[in-house]
Protein backbone atom coordinates (compact mmCIF):
# COMPACT_ATOMS: atom_id res chain seq x y z
CA UNK A 1 0.00 0.00 0.00
CA UNK A 2 1.00 3.61 -0.47
CA UNK A 3 1.88 5.49 2.69
CA UNK A 4 0.51 9.00 2.45
CA UNK A 5 0.28 11.23 5.50
CA UNK A 6 -2.51 13.35 6.98
CA UNK A 7 -5.22 12.01 4.72
CA UNK A 8 -8.59 13.72 4.87
CA UNK A 9 -11.86 11.95 4.27
CA UNK A 10 -12.64 10.56 0.83
CA UNK A 11 -15.71 11.50 -1.17
CA UNK A 12 -16.40 14.91 0.38
CA UNK A 13 -19.08 16.75 -1.57
CA UNK A 14 -17.94 19.80 -3.50
CA UNK A 15 -20.25 22.71 -4.27
CA UNK A 16 -19.97 23.16 -8.05
CA UNK A 17 -20.02 26.94 -7.64
CA UNK A 18 -17.19 27.09 -5.10
CA UNK A 19 -13.47 27.36 -5.49
CA UNK A 20 -12.11 24.39 -3.57
CA UNK A 21 -9.14 26.32 -2.24
CA UNK A 22 -10.85 29.35 -0.77
CA UNK A 23 -14.60 28.75 -0.93
CA UNK A 24 -15.40 31.76 -3.10
CA UNK A 25 -17.45 31.73 -6.26
CA UNK A 26 -15.51 31.12 -9.43
CA UNK A 27 -15.86 30.46 -13.12
CA UNK A 28 -14.40 28.99 -16.25
CA UNK A 29 -16.30 31.45 -18.33
CA UNK A 30 -13.61 34.11 -18.08
CA UNK A 31 -10.93 31.70 -19.29
CA UNK A 32 -10.56 34.10 -22.20
CA UNK A 33 -12.07 37.36 -23.32
CA UNK A 34 -14.27 35.71 -25.91
CA UNK A 35 -16.26 33.86 -23.29
CA UNK A 36 -17.21 36.89 -21.22
CA UNK A 37 -20.77 38.12 -21.23
CA UNK A 38 -19.81 41.25 -23.16
CA UNK A 39 -18.56 41.05 -26.70
CA UNK A 40 -14.89 41.43 -25.88
CA UNK A 41 -13.92 40.54 -29.45
CA UNK A 42 -14.72 44.16 -30.41
CA UNK A 43 -11.47 46.08 -30.25
CA UNK A 44 -9.49 43.18 -28.78
CA UNK A 45 -5.95 42.95 -30.01
CA UNK A 46 -4.95 40.11 -32.29
CA UNK A 47 -2.54 38.86 -29.63
CA UNK A 48 -5.35 38.63 -27.08
CA UNK A 49 -7.45 36.74 -29.63
CA UNK A 50 -4.58 34.32 -30.18
CA UNK A 51 -4.41 33.67 -26.44
CA UNK A 52 -8.18 33.13 -26.14
CA UNK A 53 -8.38 29.34 -26.65
CA UNK A 54 -12.16 29.01 -26.88
CA UNK A 55 -12.24 31.31 -29.91
CA UNK A 56 -10.55 28.60 -31.96
CA UNK A 57 -12.75 25.58 -31.31
CA UNK A 58 -14.70 24.35 -34.33
CA UNK A 59 -17.09 22.25 -32.21
CA UNK A 60 -19.27 24.91 -30.60
CA UNK A 61 -19.39 28.50 -29.44
CA UNK A 62 -16.72 29.93 -27.16
CA UNK A 63 -18.95 29.89 -24.09
CA UNK A 64 -20.34 26.43 -24.83
CA UNK A 65 -16.95 24.81 -25.38
CA UNK A 66 -15.83 25.95 -21.93
CA UNK A 67 -19.04 24.68 -20.31
CA UNK A 68 -18.59 21.35 -22.09
CA UNK A 69 -14.99 21.22 -20.89
CA UNK A 70 -16.04 21.73 -17.28
CA UNK A 71 -18.62 18.97 -17.62
CA UNK A 72 -16.18 16.52 -19.24
CA UNK A 73 -13.50 16.98 -16.58
CA UNK A 74 -15.97 16.71 -13.70
CA UNK A 75 -17.61 13.58 -15.11
CA UNK A 76 -14.26 11.97 -15.86
CA UNK A 77 -13.04 12.65 -12.34
CA UNK A 78 -16.23 11.21 -10.85
CA UNK A 79 -15.66 8.05 -12.92
CA UNK A 80 -12.08 7.83 -11.69
CA UNK A 81 -13.20 8.12 -8.08
CA UNK A 82 -15.59 5.26 -8.68
CA UNK A 83 -12.94 2.86 -9.95
CA UNK A 84 -9.88 3.78 -7.90
CA UNK A 85 -8.89 3.95 -4.28
CA UNK A 86 -8.59 7.66 -3.52
CA UNK A 87 -6.72 9.74 -0.99
CA UNK A 88 -7.97 13.32 -1.18
CA UNK A 89 -6.40 16.53 0.08
CA UNK A 90 -3.06 15.00 1.03
CA UNK A 91 -0.77 17.85 2.12
CA UNK A 92 2.56 18.41 0.38
CA UNK A 93 3.24 21.69 2.20
CA UNK A 94 1.84 23.96 4.86
CA UNK A 95 -0.27 26.19 2.60
CA UNK A 96 -4.03 25.75 2.30
CA UNK A 97 -3.76 25.15 -1.45
CA UNK A 98 -0.83 22.73 -1.19
CA UNK A 99 -2.79 19.51 -1.47
CA UNK A 100 -2.75 16.38 -3.64
CA UNK A 101 -5.49 13.99 -4.75
CA UNK A 102 -4.17 10.46 -5.26
CA UNK A 103 -5.84 7.80 -7.43
CA UNK A 104 -4.52 4.34 -6.59
CA UNK A 105 -5.12 1.10 -8.53
CA UNK A 106 -6.37 -1.91 -6.65
CA UNK A 107 -3.10 -3.79 -6.75
CA UNK A 108 -0.75 -5.32 -4.21
CA UNK A 109 2.30 -4.38 -6.26
CA UNK A 110 4.70 -1.96 -4.60
CA UNK A 111 6.52 -1.05 -7.80
CA UNK A 112 4.12 1.09 -9.79
CA UNK A 113 4.24 3.81 -12.40
CA UNK A 114 2.97 7.17 -11.22
CA UNK A 115 1.74 10.17 -13.21
CA UNK A 116 1.65 13.66 -11.69
CA UNK A 117 -1.02 15.78 -13.39
CA UNK A 118 -0.89 19.60 -13.39
CA UNK A 119 -4.15 21.31 -14.35
CA UNK A 120 -4.60 24.35 -16.56
CA UNK A 121 -6.66 27.51 -16.14
CA UNK A 122 -4.26 30.33 -17.03
CA UNK A 123 -2.71 30.25 -13.54
CA UNK A 124 -5.58 32.32 -12.16
CA UNK A 125 -8.91 32.55 -10.38
CA UNK A 126 -11.55 33.02 -13.06
CA UNK A 127 -14.60 35.06 -12.16
CA UNK A 128 -17.97 35.53 -13.81
CA UNK A 129 -20.39 32.62 -14.02
CA UNK A 130 -21.14 29.89 -11.53
CA UNK A 131 -18.90 27.10 -12.75
CA UNK A 132 -16.12 25.29 -10.98
CA UNK A 133 -12.63 26.62 -11.20
CA UNK A 134 -9.86 24.60 -12.77
CA UNK A 135 -8.34 22.81 -9.81
CA UNK A 136 -7.14 19.42 -8.64
CA UNK A 137 -10.75 18.58 -7.74
CA UNK A 138 -11.62 18.12 -11.43
CA UNK A 139 -8.24 16.67 -12.42
CA UNK A 140 -8.56 12.96 -11.77
CA UNK A 141 -10.15 12.12 -15.14
CA UNK A 142 -7.03 10.69 -16.76
CA UNK A 143 -6.94 7.98 -14.08
CA UNK A 144 -9.90 6.24 -15.74
CA UNK A 145 -7.88 4.30 -18.36
CA UNK A 146 -4.68 4.17 -16.27
CA UNK A 147 -6.01 2.57 -13.08
CA UNK A 148 -6.68 -0.75 -14.83
CA UNK A 149 -3.06 -0.73 -16.00
CA UNK A 150 -1.78 -0.39 -12.43
CA UNK A 151 -0.80 3.28 -12.75
CA UNK A 152 -1.15 5.77 -9.88
CA UNK A 153 -2.35 9.29 -10.78
CA UNK A 154 -1.67 12.30 -8.56
CA UNK A 155 -3.55 15.57 -9.21
CA UNK A 156 -1.75 18.60 -7.78
CA UNK A 157 -3.32 21.69 -6.28
CA UNK A 158 -1.48 25.02 -6.28
CA UNK A 159 -2.27 28.62 -5.36
CA UNK A 160 -3.49 30.41 -8.46
CA UNK A 161 -3.55 34.21 -8.84
CA UNK A 162 -4.38 36.50 -7.24
CA UNK A 163 -3.58 34.50 -4.09
CA UNK A 164 -0.48 33.02 -5.68
CA UNK A 165 2.01 34.52 -8.10
CA UNK A 166 4.05 32.80 -10.80
CA UNK A 167 7.13 32.26 -8.63
CA UNK A 168 5.01 30.67 -5.90
CA UNK A 169 3.13 28.38 -8.29
CA UNK A 170 6.36 27.13 -9.83
CA UNK A 171 7.81 26.53 -6.37
CA UNK A 172 4.68 24.67 -5.28
CA UNK A 173 4.56 22.22 -8.18
CA UNK A 174 8.26 21.49 -7.76
CA UNK A 175 7.74 20.78 -4.07
CA UNK A 176 4.71 18.64 -4.85
CA UNK A 177 6.84 16.32 -6.99
CA UNK A 178 9.47 16.09 -4.24
CA UNK A 179 6.73 15.24 -1.75
CA UNK A 180 5.31 12.50 -3.97
CA UNK A 181 8.72 10.85 -4.25
CA UNK A 182 9.33 11.17 -0.52
CA UNK A 183 5.93 9.78 0.48
CA UNK A 184 6.08 6.82 -1.85
CA UNK A 185 9.56 5.46 -2.42
CA UNK A 186 8.58 2.44 -4.53
CA UNK A 187 7.80 4.30 -7.76
CA UNK A 188 9.17 2.31 -10.68
CA UNK A 189 8.54 5.19 -13.08
CA UNK A 190 7.67 8.85 -12.45
CA UNK A 191 5.87 10.77 -15.21
CA UNK A 192 4.44 14.26 -15.63
CA UNK A 193 1.43 15.47 -17.58
CA UNK A 194 0.26 19.07 -17.79
CA UNK A 195 -2.31 20.91 -19.85
CA UNK A 196 -2.13 24.56 -20.96
CA UNK A 197 -0.84 26.48 -17.91
CA UNK A 198 -0.17 23.07 -16.39
CA UNK A 199 2.06 22.17 -19.34
CA UNK A 200 4.07 25.31 -18.60
CA UNK A 201 4.38 24.27 -14.95
CA UNK A 202 5.36 20.72 -15.92
CA UNK A 203 8.11 22.13 -18.16
CA UNK A 204 9.29 24.25 -15.23
CA UNK A 205 9.49 21.09 -13.09
CA UNK A 206 11.69 19.50 -15.76
CA UNK A 207 13.87 22.64 -15.64
CA UNK A 208 14.45 22.53 -11.86
CA UNK A 209 17.86 22.84 -10.24
CA UNK A 210 17.29 19.99 -7.82
CA UNK A 211 20.43 20.82 -5.82
CA UNK A 212 18.18 23.25 -3.93
CA UNK A 213 15.94 20.38 -2.78
CA UNK A 214 16.41 17.33 -0.59
CA UNK A 215 16.17 14.90 -3.50
CA UNK A 216 16.39 14.89 -7.28
CA UNK A 217 13.33 13.14 -8.75
CA UNK A 218 14.11 10.94 -11.75
CA UNK A 219 11.33 11.81 -14.18
CA UNK A 220 11.12 9.23 -16.96
CA UNK A 221 8.60 10.93 -19.19
CA UNK A 222 6.54 14.10 -19.61
CA UNK A 223 3.49 15.01 -21.68
CA UNK A 224 3.26 18.75 -22.28
CA UNK A 225 -0.16 19.39 -23.80
CA UNK A 226 -1.09 22.71 -25.49
CA UNK A 227 1.24 24.70 -23.28
CA UNK A 228 2.84 28.14 -23.11
CA UNK A 229 6.62 28.02 -22.83
CA UNK A 230 7.54 31.67 -23.41
CA UNK A 231 5.65 34.01 -21.08
CA UNK A 232 6.85 37.27 -22.62
CA UNK A 233 4.08 37.46 -25.29
CA UNK A 234 1.32 37.38 -22.67
CA UNK A 235 2.70 40.25 -20.57
CA UNK A 236 0.63 42.82 -22.47
CA UNK A 237 -2.55 40.73 -22.59
CA UNK A 238 -5.49 40.28 -20.21
CA UNK A 239 -3.90 37.01 -19.03
CA UNK A 240 -1.32 38.99 -17.07
CA UNK A 241 -3.79 41.30 -15.32
CA UNK A 242 -4.15 39.13 -12.17
CA UNK A 243 -0.65 37.65 -12.49
CA UNK A 244 1.06 41.06 -12.56
CA UNK A 245 4.24 39.58 -14.00
CA UNK A 246 7.14 41.86 -14.79
CA UNK A 247 9.48 41.06 -17.66
CA UNK A 248 12.01 39.72 -15.14
CA UNK A 249 9.45 37.34 -13.63
CA UNK A 250 8.32 36.19 -17.07
CA UNK A 251 11.87 35.47 -18.22
CA UNK A 252 12.86 33.43 -15.18
CA UNK A 253 9.63 31.42 -15.42
CA UNK A 254 9.76 30.74 -19.17
CA UNK A 255 10.79 27.15 -19.94
CA UNK A 256 12.03 28.27 -23.36
CA UNK A 257 14.73 30.29 -21.55
CA UNK A 258 15.70 27.38 -19.27
CA UNK A 259 16.56 24.61 -21.72
CA UNK A 260 20.21 24.39 -20.53
CA UNK A 261 18.96 23.66 -16.99
CA UNK A 262 16.43 21.15 -18.33
CA UNK A 263 19.27 19.38 -20.12
CA UNK A 264 21.21 19.18 -16.84
CA UNK A 265 18.24 18.06 -14.74
CA UNK A 266 16.15 15.92 -17.11
CA UNK A 267 18.44 14.74 -19.89
CA UNK A 268 17.08 11.19 -19.78
CA UNK A 269 13.42 12.24 -19.73
CA UNK A 270 11.30 11.31 -22.75
CA UNK A 271 9.31 14.44 -23.60
CA UNK A 272 6.17 14.64 -25.73
CA UNK A 273 5.08 18.13 -26.77
CA UNK A 274 1.46 17.84 -27.93
CA UNK A 275 -0.64 20.50 -29.63
CA UNK A 276 -4.21 20.49 -30.90
CA UNK A 277 -4.99 20.81 -34.59
CA UNK A 278 -7.41 23.60 -33.68
CA UNK A 279 -5.25 25.42 -31.15
CA UNK A 280 -4.63 29.01 -32.18
CA UNK A 281 -1.61 29.75 -34.41
CA UNK A 282 0.15 31.36 -31.44
CA UNK A 283 -0.41 28.34 -29.18
CA UNK A 284 0.81 26.07 -31.98
CA UNK A 285 3.87 28.28 -32.47
CA UNK A 286 4.67 28.06 -28.75
CA UNK A 287 4.71 24.25 -28.89
CA UNK A 288 6.54 24.01 -32.20
CA UNK A 289 9.31 26.40 -31.20
CA UNK A 290 9.79 24.86 -27.76
CA UNK A 291 9.99 21.39 -29.27
CA UNK A 292 12.56 22.56 -31.83
CA UNK A 293 14.66 24.16 -29.09
CA UNK A 294 14.62 20.94 -27.05
CA UNK A 295 15.46 18.89 -30.12
CA UNK A 296 18.36 21.21 -31.02
CA UNK A 297 19.74 20.65 -27.52
CA UNK A 298 19.88 16.91 -28.11
CA UNK A 299 17.00 16.04 -25.82
CA UNK A 300 14.63 13.12 -26.34
CA UNK A 301 11.55 14.97 -27.57
CA UNK A 302 8.75 14.29 -30.05
CA UNK A 303 6.04 16.58 -31.37
CA UNK A 304 2.46 15.32 -31.53
CA UNK A 305 0.03 17.34 -33.65
CA UNK A 306 -3.26 15.77 -32.58
CA UNK A 307 -5.85 15.77 -35.36
CA UNK A 308 -9.49 16.69 -34.80
CA UNK A 309 -8.89 18.26 -31.39
CA UNK A 310 -9.03 21.76 -29.94
CA UNK A 311 -7.43 23.26 -26.84
CA UNK A 312 -9.97 21.51 -24.62
CA UNK A 313 -10.74 18.18 -26.25
CA UNK A 314 -7.03 17.36 -26.58
CA UNK A 315 -6.89 16.82 -22.81
CA UNK A 316 -10.51 15.69 -22.22
CA UNK A 317 -9.91 12.63 -24.38
CA UNK A 318 -7.30 11.26 -21.96
CA UNK A 319 -10.26 9.62 -20.27
CA UNK A 320 -10.37 7.22 -23.25
CA UNK A 321 -8.12 4.14 -23.40
CA UNK A 322 -8.03 4.17 -27.22
CA UNK A 323 -7.14 7.87 -27.50
CA UNK A 324 -3.84 8.55 -29.27
CA UNK A 325 -2.16 10.32 -26.33
CA UNK A 326 -3.39 7.73 -23.82
CA UNK A 327 -1.86 4.97 -25.91
CA UNK A 328 1.39 6.93 -26.24
CA UNK A 329 1.58 7.38 -22.46
CA UNK A 330 0.93 3.70 -21.80
CA UNK A 331 3.47 2.76 -24.45
CA UNK A 332 6.03 5.03 -22.78
CA UNK A 333 5.42 3.14 -19.53
CA UNK A 334 5.61 -0.25 -21.20
CA UNK A 335 1.91 -0.80 -20.48
CA UNK A 336 0.55 -0.98 -24.03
Amino acid sequence: MMHWTKMEKDGEAIDPCLNSSNGSQSSYATLDRSAMSTNAGDGASELERQYSPSRWSHRMSADDVIKAHVKALKEGTERARGCAQTLLNVPYGEGDGEKLDVYIPRTNSLDVNLVVYLHGGYWQFLRGFCFCLFSKDESGFMAVPLIDKGVVVVAVGYDIAPKGNMDLMVSQVRRSVVSVVQQYSHISGLYLCGHSAGAHLAAMVLSTDWSQYSIAPQIKGAFLVSGIYDLLPILSTYVNEPLKMTEEVAVRNSPSKLVPQLKLSSSSCQIVVAVAENDSPEFRKQSEEYCKTLEASGLNVTMEDVANTDHFSIIEKLVEEEYHLTKLLLEMMGKS
